[in-house]
């Protein structure tokens, strides 16, 4: 699972990243609000760590941006201070969780994985995009008209359309949604795309899916 860390104190970045690598996780790193949204313009994360307290940004009006641009990442926000208001504060925001500085590393990896198994209550019931809509309980995909979807071929257009106009290589789309079959290897994952591109031409959509078998893809519109 790939994860973003936004914390401006240097060590304890490095020393973050390096628990969380040791725990199984990808992780790019920001050392302020700004640099933490320009990732987030280019890449998928499966949960965010931000320090409120940051130069440039900080990790409140961070999350405002995040949250306004429609993007459902779970975070969980770090604090040095302890009052109820600045908990509060980050809730109302947008936040899922909080840590008070200082807390010991075996803490945040729970709290990070508890938000990860979770990742799915996070995310919206009904997505669009352009004239594509998708409900996502209901595994139809509509613009002209609708049709159906089978449950593989609903989670990964809502992949895509979560992450509309990000670049999504073939390992990070198998990774996110077929993390938990066995089975199945990384060719499905151009079935699958191909699968979606007759419907969403059945349906006149105006969204296409851009790439090539075993490279990177990116939802756009048409």
């Amino acid at each position: 699972m790939k994860l973003l860390l936004t914390e401006d104190e240097k060590d304890l970045s490095r020393a973050l990243t390096a628990v969380l690598t040791h725990s199984g996780y990808s992780v790019d790193t920001a050392f302020d609000g700004v640099e933490a949204l320009e990732l987030l313009e280019k890449n998928d994360y499966d949960a965010i760590v931000m320090d409120i307290m940051m130069p440039r940004m900080d990790g409140i009006e961070a999350l405002h941006h995040i949250r306004e641009n429609g993007d459902f990442t779970p975070v969980l926000l770090l604090t040095a201070k302890s009052e109820i208001d600045d908990r509060v504060t980050g809730l109302d925001a947008g936040a899922d969780d909080y840590l008070t500085k200082p807390f010991a590393m075996k803490e945040l990896v729970a709290r990070v994985k508890s938000m990860t198994r979770r990742v799915d209550s996070y995310a919206p019931k009904h997505l669009k995009v352009g004239s594509v809509t998708l409900d996502i309980e209901k595994q139809e995909v509509t613009s002209e008209n609708s049709i159906s979807l089978a449950l593989k071929e609903a989670k990964l257009l809502e992949f895509f359309m979560i992450n509309e106009n990000k670049e999504l290589s073939t390992e990070r789309i198998f990774e996110h949604v077929w993390k938990n079959d066995l089975a199945a290897d990384k060719e499905v994952v151009w079935m699958y795309i191909s699968f979606l591109r007759s419907k969403l031409q059945s349906i006149n959509a105006d969204i296409v899916i851009n790439g090539e078998k075993n490279g990177s893809y990116t939802l756009t519109m048409a």
